[in-house]
């Protein structure tokens, strides 16, 4: 009876250990299809387990990919990723990152932007860093002219604060002076 006991633990625990299915995809051994689900960004799986081997992201509405999403699948060695409308601004940064670190690139090297209009029909993995940056959205550089700014402000402020200290301790030099004069 004993040896039934652990085996129900035992079998209870499985399920744990066992590959599991983000909810929208259809999943079979270690490959997740995700094809044809009308995922966009928003609503692609956030993580997949990390003994995936395939992942199919065809025919949906993905413009990019989140970042960090295929970094800790180390056993990934296929994902396909056709037939979605790639916006290659700095959204795509990530991907094109990850398709460049693939040793065999062959099934990404027709992947192409759908937008902007400039970089359309263009091939992701053929694209400079410099012409995606060029790309991107101008709030990023509103950003970091704001954060610039914030700096300098800061380094201001700090520096009358240095100022006010300075002729605090001068003051103070001053006074301790003539009290140890007017005490003698």
């Amino acid at each position: 009876m004993r040896r039934q006991e652990t085996f129900l633990v035992f079998l209870s625990m499985l399920p744990v250990a066992v590959f599991h299915c983000p909810k929208i995809c259809s999943c079979s051994g270690t490959s997740a299809d995700c094809s044809g689900r009308e995922l966009n960004v928003s609503t692609i799986p956030k993580r997949f387990v990390a003994t995936i081997t395939e992942i199919k992201l065809s025919n949906n509405k993905l413009s990019a990919i989140p970042n960090g999403l295929f970094d800790s699948l180390h056993h990934l060695r296929s994902v396909s990723l056709d037939n979605n409308p790639w916006a290659c601004d700095c959204d795509i940064l990530y991907l094109r990152s990850w398709l460049l670190k693939q040793e065999d690139r062959s099934q990404y090297k027709h992947l192409t932007c759908s937008s902007p209009a400039e970089l359309q029909n263009r091939r992701i993995l053929y694209l400079t860093e410099d012409e995606v940056i060029s790309k991107c959205n101008e709030w990023y550089c509103s950003v970091v002219l704001i954060c610039q700014m914030a700096l300098v402000i800061f380094i201001v402020i700090q520096a009358i604060l240095l100022m006010l200290v300075i002729i605090f301790l001068r003051r103070f030099s001053a006074l301790s002076e003539e009290a140890i004069r007017s005490s003698k």
